[in-house]
């Protein structure tokens, strides 16, 4: 049979729907796997557990939760991405720390939005804490109830992993202040602080901690958790804190890694009164 012909018939064989003969056919190769890469998500989230109850927090400050398409949620995203690229590699810094030199420059706030953006993703889970034993704030912010928190377990009245909130907002935790502390300096720079923060880095290693602060200038603790911590996240508001609070503020954080400062509080452009009232927090070296 000549060549042209037993193509035709194998040719006959497939439009009948049966296999062409097998004389004379040549083996069939192994399948060669293909050399693009498989292309997988870096994260899948796991589902929401149906047990939790998300928080609704009624405070109008949390922008990337109220109004996340803002000007200013699109603000945080910016400062989310910037620390993001700055703590992420072939080594993740995944705790930082949010602080300011004197009161009321906004770093609760800046330490609520940011954390709010970043469990907002998909590759990121976020532990927010409230380390401000002298005004804590991040439970009045979350409509929550300040119960047993962080001070509880630096005291060793309680265990980690039974004062972490979850709330329902993204992948985002929560730990309280916790109950009033009389000499929060002395705490802070206990060894016992120093390792429940170190195992906590190893623990949750797979997601950003973050810690709200007192002001550096007032009171001593900021110093002491900026050198136990990955890097530090310096809030400044404008016309509040002047020149002098800034340089001594950085100063007492000296050491300390300073991932970079946000410009709280300031006009876009004094004369478009469209964005007069919105705060901008942009990011910039230290």
């Amino acid at each position: 049979m000549s060549r042209i012909e037993k193509a035709m018939e194998r040719a006959v064989h497939l439009r009948q729907g049966v296999g062409a003969p097998t004389v004379n056919q040549a083996p069939t190769s192994p399948e060669v796997p293909s050399r693009e890469p498989e292309r997988r998500p870096l994260h899948t989230p796991p589902p929401v557990d149906a047990t939790i109850e998300k928080i609704v927090p009624s405070s109008p400050f949390l922008d990337n939760l109220n109004n996340p398409y803002s000007p200013l949620g699109e603000e945080f995203r910016k400062l989310k991405a910037a620390l993001v690229k700055l703590t992420t590699g072939d080594v993740f810094n995944n705790s930082v720390l949010v602080t300011s030199s004197v009161q009321n420059e906004g770093k609760s706030i800046t330490a609520l939005n940011l954390a709010i953006s970043l469990a907002q993703e998909y590759d990121h889970t976020v532990l927010l804490i409230d380390g401000d034993f002298r005004r804590p704030s991040v439970h009045s912010y979350l409509g929550i109830e300040n119960k047993q928190g962080f001070a509880d377990c630096l005291l060793g009245e309680a265990e980690i992993g039974k004062v972490i909130i979850p709330t329902g907002i993204g992948r985002l935790s929560v730990i309280t202040a916790g109950r009033a502390v009389p000499n929060p300096v002395e705490l802070f720079a206990s060894q016992k602080t120093e390792s429940i923060l170190v195992e906590m880095k190893h623990r949750y290693h797979d997601r950003f901690i973050i810690f709200d602060s007192p002001p550096v200038l007032l009171f001593a603790e900021s110093r002491t958790l900026g050198h136990l911590v990955d890097g530090v996240l310096f809030v400044v508001k404008e016309q509040l804190a002047s020149q002098k609070n800034v340089k001594e503020a950085l100063e007492a954080l000296k050491g300390c890694r300073m991932l970079g400062m946000v410009y709280n509080d300031t006009l876009v452009d004094r004369h478009d009164q469209k964005y007069s009232s919105y705060q901008r927090y942009t990011r910039s070296d230290s």
